[in-house]
């Protein structure tokens, strides 16, 4: 049966003092969910409260989006980490936002990791299940944001979390229903069509058109819009106008 509603998600907050990063006020009339960084891989106090300040204005869902301590890389370099190690980042970053998100009588809705930590989860279990069991002893009502098909998400049922699963506007997918690596070539859509076209196809069909022109099979409850292309705002617009012309509802999950 075809999906009838669906969140648009961004990474929020990624700058960090002077520093700006993304087009965060030109996607807040698009998205219904962010993900604000915590501190470790972008994002400081000051960046974090005016993100929720804005998201909370928005009427904007906030998730946190903690990831590995590598502010140089971005967080986008893999770690080699302990479970243990994964866990304690999880509960410190989550647990810093949160603070902020309470101070302004708002409620913290989910969590998604962010980058390196994100593909770890998606193809270590131990790491998958360490993010899950910080998750849930953070609060067992957030929602856990894991791409679709992923370790993460198996990690997140069976600590009985409930789940969102994510796919990606803008990223071309392998047979299997992966990510093709940005590594190859290929990795990125290109233009607002492609985009729209498989974003629709996504949430009204559940499968994707591979890189080899295989079908997959995908689970969209949520679409992540990247926020740091050039023309981030406008490809965000398109999509939301886009997915409503098709009568799909743009909302956040409860």
């Amino acid at each position: 049966m075809p999906q009838q509603s669906v969140d648009l998600n961004a990474d929020f907050g990624e700058g960090f003092g002077s520093y700006t990063f993304g087009q965060d006020e030109a996607l807040l009339p698009y998205i219904t969910s962010a993900n604000i960084a915590c501190g470790f891989h972008a994002g400081d106090p000051h960046t974090m409260r005016n993100a929720v300040n804005s998201c909370i204005e928005a009427g904007v869902a906030i998730g946190a989006h903690p990831g590995l301590p590598d502010r140089m890389g971005f967080g986008r370099r893999e770690m080699a980490i302990t479970p243990q190690e994964a866990y304690d980042f999880v509960l410190y970053q989550t647990g810093a936002l949160e603070a902020f998100v309470r101070s302004k009588g708002g409620r913290l809705r989910h969590i998604k990791p962010h980058g390196a930590l994100y593909h770890m989860a998606n193809q270590q279990a131990e790491i998958a299940h360490a993010i899950a069991r910080a998750v849930r002893d953070m609060d067992p009502q957030l929602l856990l944001y894991a791409q679709s098909g992923s370790l993460l998400l198996e990690a997140a049922k069976s600590a009985g979390l409930r789940t969102v699963s994510e796919v990606f506007a803008d990223r071309t997918y392998q047979s299997d229903g992966n990510l093709t690596p940005r590594s190859k070539p290929n990795a990125v859509l290109t233009t607002t069509d492609d985009a729209l076209r498989q974003a629709i196809r996504m949430v009204t069909q559940g499968t994707v058109q591979a890189t080899d022109g295989r079908e997959a099979a995908i689970v969209a409850h949520t679409i992540c819009l990247h926020g740091d292309g050039p023309h981030a705002a406008q490809w965000a617009a398109a999509i939301r106008q886009g997915l409503e012309a098709e009568s799909i509802r743009i909302q956040a999950p409860f």
